[in-house]
């Protein structure tokens, strides 16, 4: 790869890794599209996105452990089952065709921009019983964790709505969410890992701006900052990279 691609790239993994770490959703989903993009093949773009993912989230999650702003009664049901099924989602990917793949790429993107933009959290009036909580826990994260593994994403995109359905706090469902997605991409990215191989510089140094960006993010969204606005840039952001994959596929 040119060193443009590394030197793009280093800025891109920086900035959007410290921005979704506010989002507790980790930046794999913007990743492998500008991976793409920039000319890093599909199969090495995927697993180096999910690698990043439990980069940044791995330190975001250790300031949310520290903030006291994850509810690991919630989050283990949800971080088991998508762990489970991250591998089986990476597996099929090799057997997909690669424009199918590019095409659910892209309705993902437009399903995470409009959750983004338009998906506001209410407060529950009353908790839910221990048993509707496994229950919705274990059905996002099975759900979560094979899209997941098949698309390249950690699935916090799935997973953070339904921890806000479920009633936690705005802030801890986003440590929660992080959580969960440092183990489901992991696992995704061992299974993909298996199957393609990986340039250890690139990865390398993606990973310590991932963990730079995540750092400096985690850090801010757990003092003073609201992702409100954050939210609104990422989502038209998302429908652009959405937009442009959809022209790409059918022109």
């Amino acid at each position: 790869m040119s060193i443009t691609i590394y030197v793009v790239s280093a800025v891109l993994v920086f900035v959007f890794s410290g921005l979704l770490a506010m989002a507790g959703l980790g930046a794999a989903f913007l990743f492998v599209p500008l991976f793409y993009y920039l000319g890093v093949p599909l199969a090495e773009a995927t697993p180096t996105a999910l690698l990043l993912n439990v980069v940044s989230l791995l330190f975001a999650t250790i300031n949310y452990w520290r903030g006291k702003l994850i509810n690991w009664r919630v989050g283990l049901p949800v971080m088991i089952a998508a762990v489970l099924l991250s591998p089986v989602g990476a597996l099929l990917t090799a057997h997909i065709d690669k424009t199918v793949l590019l095409a659910m790429f892209a309705a993902f993107l437009v399903f995470a921009g409009a959750m983004m933009l338009f998906y506001k959290a209410k407060k529950r009036e009353e908790a839910l019983s221990r048993g509707v909580e496994i229950a919705a826990g274990a059905g996002v994260g099975t759900v979560a964790g094979f899209l997941g593994g098949l698309l390249g994403v950690g699935g916090g995109n799935f997973i953070l709505p339904v921890l806000n359905w479920l009633g936690l706090d705005a802030k801890i469902a986003v440590g929660t969410t992080a959580f969960v997605v440092v183990f489901s991409s992991l696992s995704g990215f061992l299974a993909h890992a298996t199957m393609s191989g990986l340039d250890p510089w690139f990865v390398g140094i993606m990973g310590l701006m991932a963990a730079g960006g995540s750092i400096v993010g985690s850090q801010l969204m757990k003092t003073k900052i609201s992702s409100s606005q954050l939210k609104k840039i990422v989502g038209v952001l998302l429908f652009l990279i959405a937009a442009k994959m959809i022209f790409d596929l059918v022109k």
